[in-house]
């Protein structure tokens, strides 16, 4: 029978006999209410702790508490004397029990606290509140402080009357001391300072039964303590775990090792998932046999979510990194290249004009052939470096691929079949026409290849828009994307080739079968449009190259104006040339064109040596100049000095980096450029185009 609560723990009705005392501090905790053993067990775990089997349910619950020595547990009654002493209050806080029972537990407060009114105002807090929890200094009995972890959960009887508190404190001063390299135990310490809803802890039986069940456990799973309650805690774990036996194996370690800890998948009641932390401890009774489990697991999801956006966004980074130093080498290679092209390929031009063999010309014609590839291949390396020049301008992509359809299906092949999966309208994006159909033949070519016993290959147009943290993994702004998916059904690649397809010369076909350039150019021309690109693929299971590009209002694009018609050569009466460039050889061939199409010849080897001619009285009507050269001043910055010497006079500048890739502020219209490698004809073209505006 219970007794009155309120005469129980009355401060007029505490005995002043230690002995006394300590008979009734177990009476009170035997006969408290079942409401009032269970708070006392929040906040902290029981790891092997030996309980006699037959002991009454009473005992049992008194040996429990009184078998904790990491935690200080006892009661308080309403006014906050002691009522009750626990081993580890013994332990952390100096008192044997027949000296604090019927004390005021504010001794254990610092002089600071107690002028606030802090324990008066903690046990206000718990009953007003339903819990106190807080950290701070305690005082032990030698006058030595601890720094200590408290929670306060009121207890109140049937009929909603306060008859008293469960304390718990722990002693967390080691811990505070060394929270970086604790980092592990701070987390689990985490559950007492957030609160017991935060955790789901609840007791199995040997065989895994649920036993009792806390609020957080109810948060958590969504159970209610009598819908779980005698339920086998399998029912947490997902149907795969489930078929590998993984609850079970759990115990089991958990018997053996005397811990275990995972994370993994759980399943809430209305069948959600959940990405869970758990420990499960093993209980022992005093001869050693077990008779359950202790089980804590916490919710830890947005934890995992969060984690695996940094990694992915860490690899993405790293990557591009790669992708980026990669680009620098190979633009630089593919600019050195340019200029040993315009060498070999005007030398030919200018042999042509001369040779008139037929043995002869089939031979120039071979080396201009090879001449021309090598140009290709160099183009094909400034669309990786993202230097290319681009002719943007705003696209529809379902036009765009249908009239490029024809030489899609063409390089499918006869065992490929190609299926465009297209919107009817779609919003427009800003790429160069050409680019992007060579992009898309590129991986059309790519996948049929993949597919040698033949399949499907499938283009598909959609729209998406990328929030704040998928954009940054990309590394691309946050807003409107039109995707298009290039699927094929083939070999498919490894992980680890799948990482490498986009490097320059990276190729897994047969040699001679590939230059590994390709992807590179699809990569770098996606990249330079303000995109993403990526890939998946698995072996056995085929490709999907997916990209991302920036979606821009309107979709119909202008009419494509007709080519221009070659220019003529300049006539005899050009003019003067002054020709800047640090390459002999690239200045020789550059002297033989201007001299051809009429134009009176100066030169100098870098930009001061030119600015000394500008300052001779001497009329020049164009520079040509190289964009990179030595000794500080570029071609650019000689442009807007030779500006300012010659008003009127007409510049063209040389690269083999395209213009986008170079700074072009400031230019009056009298400036143009050309790429290099370039032909005798094209240089005639922007002259022309130069000297009448036309």
């Amino acid at each position: 029978m219970i007794r009155n609560p309120h005469e129980e723990l009355g401060q007029e009705r505490i005995p002043r006999n230690s002995n006394e005392r300590n008979r009734v501090s177990r009476e009170r905790i035997s006969d408290a209410p079942e409401v009032m053993r269970e708070e006392s067990l929040k906040g902290f775990s029981m790891n092997a702790v030996q309980v006699p089997e037959t002991a009454p349910e009473k005992e049992r619950f008194q040996l429990l508490v009184d078998a904790v020595t990491d935690y200080a547990i006892y009661m308080l009654d309403p006014n906050g004397i002691i009522a009750s002493w626990n081993s580890g209050a013994q332990r952390f806080k100096g008192y044997i029990e027949s000296e604090i029972l019927g004390e005021h537990f504010s001794r254990f407060y610092t002089d600071e606290d107690r002028a606030t009114e802090l324990p008066r105002r903690a046990l206000e807090t718990a009953a007003r509140e339903g819990k106190f929890e807080a950290e701070g200094w305690r005082v032990r009995k030698d006058g030595g402080r601890f720094w200590a972890h408290v929670v306060i959960d009121p207890i109140w009887d049937a009929k909603g009357n306060l008859i008293g508190y469960a304390k718990i404190t722990r002693d967390l001063t080691e811990r505070r001391k060394a929270e970086e390299a604790l980092k592990e135990s701070e987390q689990r310490f985490r559950l007492l300072v957030q609160g017991v809803t935060d955790y789901a802890i609840y007791m199995l039986d040997p065989e895994g039964y649920v036993s009792n069940w806390n609020p957080g456990a109810q948060r958590i799973k969504g159970y209610t303590e009598d819908e779980i309650r005698g339920k086998h805690f399998s029912r947490f774990y997902t149907d795969e775990d489930r078929a590998r036996g993984l609850p079970q194996r759990a115990l089991e370690i958990a018997r053996r090792e005397g811990r275990f800890d995972a994370e993994g998948w759980r399943v809430r009641k209305d069948g959600t998932r959940f990405w869970a932390s758990v420990v499960i401890d093993p209980i022992y009774n005093d001869m050693k046999r077990l008779i359950g489990f202790a089980k804590i697991t916490r919710d830890i999801t947005e934890r995992r979510n969060a984690q695996e956006a940094l990694e992915q966004a860490q690899a993405a980074l790293f990557q591009a990194q790669k992708m980026e130093t990669v680009g620098q080498l190979t633009g630089g290679i593919a600019h050195d290249f340019n200029n040993l092209l315009t060498i070999i390929v005007n030398s030919l031009d200018l042999l042509t004009r001369n040779v008139t063999g037929a043995r002869e010309t089939r031979l120039i014609e071979s080396a201009q052939r090879a001449a021309d590839r090598g140009a290709r291949l160099t183009q094909q390396l400034l669309a990786f470096s993202r230097r290319q020049p681009l002719q943007s301008e705003l696209r529809n992509p379902r036009t765009l691929i249908e009239g490029f359809e024809t030489v899609l299906r063409r390089a499918c092949g006869e065992l490929v079949n190609l299926r465009l999966s297209l919107p009817t309208r779609s919003s427009a994006i800003n790429v160069d026409g050409a680019q992007f159909e060579a992009a898309l033949l590129n991986l059309v070519v790519n996948a049929r290849d993949a597919m040698p016993d033949g399949g499907e290959l499938t283009i598909a147009v959609s729209e998406t828009e990328l929030n704040e943290t998928r954009a940054a993994i990309c590394n691309i702004p946050a807003g409107p994307y039109v995707v298009l998916n290039v699927r094929d059904t083939g070999i498919g690649m490894s992980k680890d080739v799948a990482e490498r397809v986009f490097e320059p010369f990276f190729t897994t076909k047969e040699f001679g079968k590939g230059t590994g350039l390709g992807l590179s150019q699809v990569y770098g021309f996606i990249m330079q449009s303000g995109g993403h690109i990526e890939v998946q693929s698995e072996p056995g299971k085929g490709t999907t190259i997916t990209m991302l590009l920036p979606a821009h209002d309107g979709g119909e694009e202008q009419d494509e104006e007709g080519s221009s018609d070659m220019g003529k050569p300049a006539r005899d009466t050009a003019g003067t040339v002054l020709i800047v460039e640090d390459e002999p050889a690239v200045l020789e061939v550059a002297m033989e064109i201007f001299d051809s199409l009429g134009y009176d010849v100066l030169t100098a080897t870098d930009a001061m040596h030119a600015i000394e001619v500008f300052e001779r009285d001497i009329p020049i009507d164009v520079l040509f100049s190289d964009v990179i050269m030595p000794n500080g001043m570029n071609g650019v910055e000689l442009s807007r000095k030779a500006q300012k010497l010659r008003p009127g006079i007409k510049v063209l500048l040389a690269s083999g980096y395209p213009m986008s890739a170079l700074p072009s502020e400031g230019f009056d219209e009298g400036v143009s450029f050309i790429s290099k490698p370039y032909r005798w004809t094209e240089l005639a073209d922007k002259l022309r185009v130069l000297r009448t505006g036309s």
